[in-house]
């Protein structure tokens, strides 16, 4: 696995280094501390798995920075880690291709399991936002978030809909999120977001513990 990792404080950029490392030793990582070194990265490498930035850098404004990486890798994830924490600000984020946005503040188990989130074709959103946030684009997830963490996986799958049957029954057939937001009609953002919320009701971590988990539960058929 490669990551791209940003960040003009390079003792939070060491430290973000650190936790990946202690995550997964064998990820490799690459560095930048501006996004002119981003964009020059980029231009000659587009092999990522993901990338991990902060949002106020030297060398272009935000919004215009996260439209460019977004167009040149439009299949590699992007994940904001930054202080600056307005709704408004991670929406906006979310709707120019981001796959995540997490505050600075987070734990490191949060930002590990935002990652893992995100690897696996899923979309993080902070809870507060979540709990904040009068409008509709992340109804979704509301649901889910709201769940007791002691209910039952049996009591939680109740809540499932027909499409995110449907999206597990593609995701059991290995298809990625371009190939399942195709056959459904769907935008590739909402197919992220039933992700999110399969793996958080099925309390697994990746898409091979949610087909296990829905095909234990009976909700997916076994594939022959």
């Amino acid at each position: 696995m490669k990551i791209l990792i940003a960040d003009d404080h390079e003792l939070f950029l060491k430290g973000l280094e650190m936790i990946l490392h202690d995550h997964d030793s064998k990820v490799e990582i690459v560095t930048a501390k501006n996004y002119n070194e981003i964009f020059s990265i980029i231009d000659k490498n587009k092999n990522f798995d993901l990338i991990l930035t902060d949002l106020a850098m030297p060398g272009a404004k935000w919004l215009d920075a996260i439209q460019r990486i977004h167009k040149a890798l439009p299949d590699t994830p992007i994940i904001i880690l930054s202080a600056v924490f307005d709704k408004e600000i991670v929406q906006k984020t979310i709707e120019l291709g981001a796959a995540g946005y997490i505050p600075k503040t987070s734990s490191n188990a949060v930002i590990i399991g935002a990652v893992t989130l995100v690897l696996s074709g899923g979309v993080y959103i902070p809870p507060e936002l979540l709990q904040d946030t009068n409008q509709n684009q992340f109804d979704l997830l509301k649901q889910v978030e709201s769940m007791s963490p002691a209910q039952d996986v049996t009591e939680k799958v109740k809540i499932l809909s027909p499409r995110q049957i449907d999206v597990l029954r593609l995701i059991s057939q290995g298809k990625s999120n371009k190939q399942i937001a195709f056959e459904l009609g769907l935008t590739e953002g909402t197919v992220k977001l039933h992700v999110t919320a399969i793996l958080k009701i099925l309390n697994v971590y990746n898409r091979t513990g949610a087909v296990i988990e829905a095909t234990k539960l009976g909700l997916i058929k076994p594939l022959k």
